[in-house]
């Protein structure tokens, strides 16, 4: 009698994996819980070539997802400069803070991406100059970006 069975799970199990995954389990756990509730079905050669050409589509996916994360890197490593004007009191401090809204604002207008505020880390911006700010677009590519932020031009009375 074989000691573990090779099922493929159609939903998933805490501590056994998840939906999708190839598992080796006790061949009674197969026969009389996991068959009869439909949660697993016994592994045929079909199925694992079925799981095989599904892994490599993924593959595929998540390779496309991290070469269109590169792309924008590059882009925005590219025009890399972007100024934001705010009002300015004394000592060159600026009234209120940049906020990763207004970073994500003007990378939209200057470089035409639409980047989530969540995804951008700014340091504490409370003087003009220039500072840089970190950009996350893949867990493997982080773009880092200048930021300039400068005083509103003044208007001619």
């Amino acid at each position: 009698m074989p000691k573990k069975v090779q099922l493929l799970l159609n939903k998933g199990v805490n501590k056994l994996g998840k939906r999708g995954d190839l598992v080796d389990v006790a061949p009674g756990y197969a026969r009389n819980y996991l068959i009869p509730q439909g949660i697993g079905t016994i592994a045929t050669p079909g199925i694992l070539r079925q799981v095989e050409q599904r892994r490599e589509k993924e593959k595929q996916r998540l390779l496309a997802i991290r070469q269109e994360a590169d792309s924008r890197k590059v882009a925005l490593q590219t025009i890399n400069n972007f100024v934001i004007r705010k009002q300015v009191g004394e000592g060159e401090a600026i009234f209120g803070t940049v906020t990763t809204q207004e970073v994500s604002d003007i990378i939209k207008e200057s470089a035409r991406l639409d980047i989530d505020r969540k995804v951008i880390t700014i340091p504490e911006i409370s003087q003009i100059g220039t500072y840089q700010a970190e950009i996350k677009l893949h867990p493997e590519v982080t773009a880092t970006i200048n930021i300039e932020v400068a005083p509103l031009k003044k208007q001619v009375e």
